[in-house]
């Protein structure tokens, strides 16, 4: 009598199994990747749009665009698909409340705020609240620029 060649009911199962907790293991890494890779897309948006923030200043004499689409360059949205959020902080005045701050209350630019709301879509005062610990944001005058939690 001839065995039949093959993997049996048992095998399949094992592998199965295998493949599924490979699977559990796998989704969770590459996701992420994936939000480290949407931060850092984000640093370089910001990065880029302070640079033109400062080629309009050369060109206009010192003065901050009142609104991003006051320069005139294509505006991207952030990588979670909403707009860059932008404080002209002379034009708005001493103690504007929308002036972002850190854990201290301190204000985290004197020039122009620009800042992507992260991940979840929300913002809030200050870097330690827990809305604002995903936010993508310019501190120190462009010094810093990065997750609002590592401020």
């Amino acid at each position: 009598m001839e065995r039949a060649k093959g993997f049996g009911l048992l095998e399949l199962i094992v592998v199965m199994v295998i493949l599924t907790l490979l699977t559990t293991l796998a989704i969770p890494a590459l996701d992420g990747y994936t939000q480290r890779a949407r931060v850092v897309s984000a640093i370089g948006d910001i990065s880029g749009l302070g640079l033109e923030i400062e080629k309009f200043r050369l060109r206009n004499n010192g003065r901050i665009p009142a609104t991003l689409e006051e320069m005139g360059v294509e505006i991207p949205l952030d990588p979670w698909n909403q707009p860059y959020e932008f404080l002209n902080i002379p034009a708005a005045g001493p103690g504007k409340g929308s002036v972002r701050k850190d854990g201290k209350l301190n204000p985290l630019n004197t020039d122009f705020d620009l800042y992507s709301v992260g991940k979840d879509g929300k913002s809030a005062g200050p870097l330690s609240a827990k809305a604002s610990r995903d936010d993508i944001v310019r501190a120190n005058n462009g010094a810093f620029i990065g997750l609002g939690e590592d401020y």
